[in-house]
């Protein structure tokens, strides 16, 4: 097969060129973007193989349009202990032949057909898995590294077959199993306080009254008795002053 070289940006803003890999083999996975569901599926189950991937002393490469910073944060993110790379401008995609027109949900786009590359310590492609399904993908290539296309399609097969039997077995279950919806819960009436609590709460006033009942009425004060108030003094009558040397009426009439 063809030999295929490059130089991209990494996650870390350095270059790469896959010729410095040589004399290993590189498992290259073209993604359509970051952080979206089918991509993320594929990385994780790629990040959860990585052990098996270093034992085999192959070398795991994403790669998608997306930027240096968005590459940064989507590995971050789900822990992927692998290289990711840039492919600015789809320019690999476009020159490799996966740059192509997709169809969703009645809209047409143009974007990066998912699709891996197993290139051989010479530089040269082994195999191309076109098409490629996230689910169990991680999986077929590592088959495929230990024993080749017929290992890789068995694992596939294996694969599908598993997921369509857990989806009949879902379909199949009975509908009794399966938890019913908890209706809400019925408010309940505000509960009226029971009449023994008004009567208990009438005793103390009983009681109260009994006891201002019992006790004796205070007797009211003695206003201290009103000294008679005192006549005035009748001055004595002014004597009237005999006039010397006239004579009074009584003496004058005896006259």
């Amino acid at each position: 097969m063809s030999v295929i070289d490059f130089t991209l940006l990494t996650d870390t803003g350095a270059l790469l060129s896959l010729s410095s890999l040589r004399g290993r083999t590189v498992v290259l996975y073209f993604y359509p973007a970051d952080d979206t569901s089918g991509c993320t599926k594929e990385s994780c189950e790629f990040r959860d193989l990585f052990p098996r991937f270093i034992a085999s002393d192959a070398v795991i490469l994403g790669i998608s349009p997306d930027s240096v910073v968005s590459h940064q944060k989507f590995k971050a993110k789900y822990n992927l202990p692998f290289t990711l790379l840039v492919d600015e401008n789809h320019a690999l995609a476009e020159q490799l032949g996966i740059w192509v027109e997709k169809q969703f949900m009645g809209n047409r786009y143009m974007g990066v057909a998912r699709t891996t590359y197993i290139v051989g310590p010479d530089g040269a492609i082994q195999h191309i898995f076109e098409k490629v399904n996230p689910a169990g993908h991680a999986d077929e290539v590592m088959a495929f590294l230990q024993g080749g296309v017929d290992a890789a399609s068995a694992a596939r097969a294996a694969h599908d077959a598993a997921a369509k039997a857990l989806a009949a077995a879902v379909l199949a279950a009975p509908a009794s199993k399966a938890p019913a919806a908890k209706k809400p819960a019925a408010k309940k009436p505000a509960a009226k306080k029971p009449a023994a609590k008004k009567a208990a709460a009438k005793k103390p006033a009983k009681k109260l009254a009994k006891k201002l009942a019992k006790k004796p009425a205070k007797k009211p004060a003695k206003k201290p008795a009103k000294k008679p108030a005192k006549k005035p003094a009748k001055k004595p009558a002014k004597k009237r002053m005999a006039t010397k040397g006239k004579p009074t009426k009584r003496a004058r009439a005896k006259k």
